[in-house]
């Protein structure tokens, strides 16, 4: 089914990641997934993804931190590097949502995935494939 015309005005721009040290959370983040330099924009330490979408860390760094779940697809090569990163940090990662299956990665949709947390509990998820084999091309505006 085609989307209409006036569905691809709107573009996701950033969300607001919780976390209690936005300077080492954004660092993590950067360095895990390849994301390039952290920047500054105050309040915030800001990382970008790959399709103009920013992840802005900050604003609850002395309060607890209510967990969220992200979830980003990746190509198949980011997918590895990724995977040895966990593995060389000792960061434990699951095949399922449920965090029942350590030390594996789904076949889900026809691709791979798995999930792990960051620093502050945040559960993130990896995927190559979208749900349900949907397909995008990077770069497309969606």
């Amino acid at each position: 089914m085609r989307r209409s015309h006036g569905q691809r005005h709107v573009r996701f721009d950033h969300t607001i990641v919780p976390s209690t040290d936005k300077e080492r959370s954004a660092r993590w983040y950067a360095e895990l997934l390849d994301l390039g330099p952290v920047r500054t924009e105050p309040p915030f330490a800001c990382v970008d993804l790959g399709n103009d979408v920013t992840l802005a860390f900050g604003g609850w760094d002395t309060a607890p931190v209510h967990a969220q779940h992200y979830a980003f697809h990746v190509e198949e090569t980011r997918f590895d590097t990724v995977l040895a990163r966990l593995v060389d940090r000792g960061i434990d990662y699951y095949a399922d949502s449920s965090a029942t299956r350590v030390g594996e990665v789904n076949h889900d949709d026809g691709g791979r995935g798995l999930y792990f947390r960051d620093p502050d509990g945040n559960f993130l998820e990896l995927i190559t494939v979208r749900y349900g084999g949907r397909p995008l091309a990077y770069g497309d505006p969606g």
